[in-house]
């Protein structure tokens, strides 16, 4: 399998984790504050992935002493990116924050333009392009919600675009560091400081009262945080920055076609959504422009760096 195939297929897991993240968080904010619930997610994805590292390396965990500044970095800016966004489902709706959220990968593909020298044929380009145009067509109905939003709304969307800036930093430093540093070991750190930061502002009392089922939708966030970030750092490794962006916008598509079905059902435990023959036009768009993005070409060709020690 060649690399830039390995890279695809991390950032669609990714992608296909993140599609279901944000009608999971909603729905859990309903029983859960929203820092606990950051601070569940982190704590659940650290604890598997210590006991992992400790049984397969156990030498990993000396980054958790000596971290460095650009990993220091990361985690901060990612603490806040999973506050940022919980708040702006808080605030708004799966599909609204999925919208804004994605100002986050947007800035990561001219990051990889800008920062990394990243270089698309211009099919690729086109393909970019294509994906952006489908995106004003697939978030027609939720910008038109922004402009006419009360001010609870818009405030959500300001979390949640301040959150999507803060994953823009922390992907360029685990871009940068992922070249001498494992996945695995990257993400102890990531995880485990926010595990910390948020630790004295959490309460737990609550949770400790909630039916297992309750329990059962922390534990999916948590596993799903483990799941999908682990691929996205091996994603960056094989592939470039703004390739993994493009597939990274497919994961709203999953997200409005499960809320259109929970839309169809009418379920009454969580806010319903509005589509029209726009957002139906505009995923088409999208589907077409990433194929084109991370279509393999004669003239791109990309060669992953050496796989760091874990």
């Amino acid at each position: 399998m060649s690399n830039q195939t390995k890279g695809i297929i991390y950032a669609a897991v990714t992608a296909f984790f993140w599609g279901f993240l944000a009608i999971a968080l909603k729905v859990a904010v309903r029983e859960v504050d929203p820092k606990t619930i950051v601070w569940f997610r982190f704590f659940v994805a650290f604890t598997f992935l210590l006991g992992w590292q400790l049984y397969r390396n156990p030498s990993s965990l000396k980054i958790l002493v000596k971290p460095p500044l650009l990993l220091v970095i990361a985690a901060l800016a990612l603490s806040w990116n999973y506050l940022g966004f919980m708040l702006g489902i808080q605030y708004t709706t799966p599909s609204n924050a999925q919208l804004f959220i994605q100002f986050g990968p947007m800035m990561l593909a001219l990051s990889g333009f800008v920062i990394f020298k990243e270089r698309l044929s211009r099919l690729q380009m086109i393909g970019f392009f294509v994906a952006l145009s489908g995106f004003a067509f697939f978030y027609n109905d939720q910008l038109r919600a922004f402009f006419e939003g009360k001010e609870q709304y818009n405030l959500g969307v300001l979390f949640t675009l301040s959150g999507a800036l803060a994953w823009t930093v922390y992907a360029v430093m685990q871009k940068k560091l992922v070249v001498k540093y494992s996945a695995p070991m990257l993400n102890l750190f990531l995880f485990g400081l926010p595990t910390l930061i948020y630790l004295p502002v959490i309460n737990l009392a609550p949770v400790f009262q909630l039916h297992w089922n309750w329990w059962l939708l922390l534990v999916f966030l948590g596993v799903n945080t483990l799941i999908a970030y682990s691929c996205l750092a091996q994603a960056l490794r094989f592939i470039e920055a703004s390739k993994v962006s493009v597939i990274i916008f497919l994961n709203p598509i999953i997200t409005f076609i499960t809320m259109g079905i929970l839309t169809y059902l009418s379920v009454d435990w969580i806010a319903h959504e509005r589509f029209s023959p726009a957002t139906i036009f505009g995923a088409s768009l999208v589907i077409s422009g990433a194929f084109l993005v991370v279509k393999k070409t004669g003239k791109t060709r990309i060669n992953a760096p050496k796989a760091a020690q874990e």
